[in-house]
Parts: structure tokens; sequence; C-alpha cells
């Protein structure tokens, strides 16, 4: 009689638990205070050895360490090297074959669809099918996303380190911290596109994703202060509108969601900022003369040291690890979406080094309509008028676009053939 009190205290205490992981807001600031407790003692770390001069001061066994995490190679050339380096490049994307640089471009268009249509469908089992379930057992769900995640970066990260050490790579410039803000973004953007689908209709989702290329694009011009021509405003607009139209009008789902809430709106906006600055903060990142593999590594460094932490910190880590123990079935899935996580990072980073944040979001876009067509191919599903529409109307851009731009790099190749 005594104890009932006290279990009924300590019943109410984990409901009250439950109740509140339940709530979207108090699991973000959760994981972002996880964040916090990295990334607030090493910004003051930073500010300290920058104040100190520890560049001319500093010495020692850590010397190398904290030099290429704070500093790196970080001398800037001046103006007219940079220019001359611009030209230089401009020269040369002009004077290779268009015929090359399209080969280029389906190679990667095919690399990312391969590895993400992959993971998509490995991502699906995972999240919403039981393991180890009977007649007369339920089975269990696994349902902590950012053990995934963890997962998926621990391997990149190995396979790009063991990348780097075996091949020659050009020397590394840029401070080692600043990999850590393209980081964040993306697995706040993981986290956001995950929450999200509990709470947006399916023609919200369809639309925010088609018409990401637009944010891209603004983004870039606030990261990068890029600048961008009409048509390739114009363009983007069509290829939104295009690939709209199809998914929406092709949907196998009879009765999809129709619910939209404000929660939803502001996880949705939160992901397509968070995946906008990512792709332009790499972009931005490539001028130092890096690789792409180089750029995985760095990424996804801080990605295993951010997502550890928050993993430790709120005891989900060894529940995770309990669970990949008792389910095989489960570390097998686990260990396949790692592998289409690692390459299809191996071909973001190399799309975006060679092609810029944009024409990768293009294609990540078209992923979308690209998996619908090969469902319809397959399964003999009916492509509706509108539908039709809308892959003509995407086809038509991306023409318009390629066009353009041949005029473009032809015009600029005539200009700097003239004294």
């Amino acid at each position: 009689l005594v104890m009932l009190p006290l279990a009924q205290t300590a019943e109410d205490e984990s409901l009250l638990q439950e109740s509140w992981n339940d709530f979207w807001l108090f699991r973000f600031f959760l994981n972002v205070s996880g964040y916090a407790s990295i990334i607030i003692p090493g910004y003051l770390l930073i500010r300290y050895y920058k104040r100190k001069n520890y560049l001319e001061t500093g010495h020692g066994i850590c010397f190398p360490a904290i030099k290429s995490c704070v500093f790196g190679s970080e001398t800037k050339s001046s103006l007219q090297e940079d220019v001359s380096t611009t030209f230089r490049n401009e020269a040369t994307a002009a004077s290779s074959s268009s015929a090359k640089q399209i080969m280029k471009l389906l190679f990667c268009a095919a690399g990312l669809q391969a590895s993400y249509l992959t993971w998509g469908i490995l991502q699906e089992r995972v999240m919403t099918q039981t393991y180890a379930a009977t007649d007369t057992e339920p089975g269990e769900k696994f349902k902590d996303s950012q053990f995934l995640v963890f997962m998926n970066r621990i391997l990149a990260l190995t396979v790009a380190g063991m990348y780097c050490t075996l091949t020659k790579q050009p020397r590394h410039g840029v401070p080692m911290y600043k990999y850590s803000f393209a980081s964040l973004s993306n697995i706040l953007s993981s986290w956001c596109q995950y929450e999200a689908l509990k709470f947006i209709s399916f023609p919200t989702q369809v639309l925010a994703k088609a018409s990401k290329v637009i944010p891209v694009m603004l983004m870039g011009k606030i990261v990068s202060q890029k600048s961008y021509e009409y048509w390739e405003y114009f363009t983007a607009v069509l290829i939104s509108m295009g690939v709209s139209m199809f998914l929406l009008s092709s949907t196998t789902d009879k009765h999809p969601s129709t619910v939209t809430t404000f929660s939803g709106v502001v996880i949705l906006a939160g992901y397509i900022a968070f995946d906008s600055f990512t792709s332009n903060w790499q972009d931005n990142l490539f001028k130092y003369k890096m690789s792409s593999v180089q750029m995985m590594f760095g990424v996804n460094l801080f990605s295993c040291l951010f997502t550890m932490g928050s993993l430790l910190e709120q005891g989900a880590f060894l529940e995770s690890l309990k669970f990949m123990i008792r389910h095989s079935d489960f570390a097998f899935h686990a260990i396949l979406l790692s592998i289409c996580s690692a390459c299809g990072q191996l071909f973001i980073f190399y799309t975006i080094g060679q092609f810029g944040a944009a024409a990768f979001t293009i294609i990540m876009t078209l992923r979308q309509a690209f998996a619908i067509l090969l469902s319809c191919f397959i399964y003999s599903h009916a492509v509706t008028i509108v539908g039709g529409l809308g892959i003509a109307l995407v086809f038509l851009a991306l023409l318009l676009r390629v066009y353009t731009r041949s005029r473009m790099k032809k015009r600029s190749k005539k200009a700097a053939l003239i004294p």
C-alpha cells in the first residue's frame, strides 16, 4: 500500500514524458540542444585561438591539428589571381565538348537516381515495417531515425577517409570547422523531412519538393552571392510546374492525406531552407579547390560528431544497438541503407562540384517523376493528359536550358578570343 502512490507517480511521469516526446517542437529542441552542447564549446575555442593569434604563438603536438581545424591554409589569393583562375575555369568549360558535358551530367543523374531510389525503398522498409513479427507476436518497429543518420554518416566517413588515404588528393586549405555548417543543416533537413510527413498532405509535400529548385537559387544569392540569368529562373519555374503536374496527376494512392496543419507547413519550410543552404554552402566551399571526396569526409566527420553526441545524451544509442542485436534483418537493412547513402553522397558532391547546386537540385527534383514514370511502365498504370503535359513541359524546360547555356558558352568563348 505504501508503494502504490510511488508506482502511480512513476507511471504518470512516464506518460508525461511520452506525451512530450510526441510533440515535434520538443523533439526538435531536444536534438538541437544536443548539437549545441558540441557547437558552443567549439565556437568559444575557435574565437579564443583566433584572438590569441595562435598561428604565430602556438607550438607543440596539438599545433597541426588546431591549425587545420581553426585556420587551415586560408591565405586568400589576390583579386587578380581569383579573376585569372575564374577565367581559366570558364575557358576550360567553354572549350570542353558539349557531348562530354552531357555524358558526364547523365552519369551523375543515373548514379543519383539508382542510389536514392534504392535508398528510398530501404528507408520505407526500415521505418514502416515491423521486425520479428509472428502469428502470436506483433513484432517491433524501429523509431529512431537519428541512429540511421549516424549509421549512414559513419560508413560514408570511413569510405571517404580510406579513399583520401590511398589516393593523392589536392592540398586541403579550408578550415575544418566550416564543414560543420553544411553538416548541421544536412542533419536538420533530414529530420524535418521525416517529421513533416506526419503533418502535411500529399499535394503540399509534392508541390514543396517539386519547387525546391527556386529556393535553392534564391539561397545561392544569399550564401554565395551568385547571379542567375532570367532564363534560369524561367526554366526553374517550368520544371517545377511540370513535375508538380505529373506527380499530382499520377499518384497511385486513392485516398491521399488531405490534412495540412500549421506545424506541417513550418516543418516543411524548415526542410526546404536547411536543404537549400546545405547544397549552396557545399558549392561555396569548392572554391578552395578541394576534391569531392575531401568534401564528403569533412561533412560526414561533423555529422558523426553531432549525431553521436545527441544519441548519447538522449540515451538512444544503446537502445538502437540492442535493437540491432535483437533483429539481424534490421542490421542487414541498416548496412545496405548506409551503402546506398554513401554511394549517393559520392554522386552528390561530384555533381555539385561539377555543375553547381541548382543543377543537382533539378536532378533530385526529377527523381520523383522518374520513380512514378518507372512505376507506370512496370505496372501498366495509365498516364493522364495532365501528367503527359507535365512531362512535356519538363523536357521543354530542360532543352531550353541546355540550348541557352550552350549559346552563352559560345558567346563567352568568342568574347575571350577577341583581344
